[in-house]
């Protein structure tokens, strides 16, 4: 499973604009050039957040994008879903939960899958941007996974 560029590219600049010390509307290309994306791959994803209503636009000298909500609101699962991300780790179709191979039925690990799909929704569904802008979301990245560093039981 891999998540594209979409998802990325918004929750990255939600993060930027949840970031801004003043409260004055951002302009895309201030975001473009700090997290080097695409100005005209922003225009498409902040139209698609605009729709979303996680982001509100003001037009005008000045303008520019400001969050529509605190960013303690706005949950990660809520900005990949806007930019129509899928995070599947299945191959079966929504419609189709019996039919993960030719024969019409499920692969062998289909619930290993489909778990892990149901345990990132709930992951993304409990981080909001406040969470990432203050720094609570560290993980095992930052943790020493070498097998001579691991407590075995």
């Amino acid at each position: 499973m891999k998540l594209g560029t979409k998802g990325r590219y918004a929750v990255m600049a939600m993060v930027d604009l949840a970031m801004q010390e003043s409260k004055k509307p951002v302009n895309l290309s201030q975001i473009a050039e700090r997290q080097e994306i695409s100005l005209a791959y922003l225009e498409q994803l902040f139209t698609k957040l605009r729709r979303a209503k996680l982001v509100k636009s003001i037009r005008g000298p000045g303008g520019g994008y400001q969050l529509s909500y605190p960013s303690t609101n706005i949950r990660i699962y809520d900005i990949i879903m806007a930019v129509d991300e899928s995070i599947e780790v299945t191959r079966c179709k929504p419609d189709g939960a019996l039919s993960c191979i030719s024969k019409g039925s499920r692969c062998l690990t289909h619930d290993l899958w489909d778990e892990l799909g149901r345990q990132i929704h709930l992951y993304l569904n409990s981080v909001t941007l406040e969470d990432i802008c203050e720094g609570r979301v560290l993980g095992t990245s930052r943790v020493d996974l070498s097998p001579e560093k691991q407590i075995i039981a």
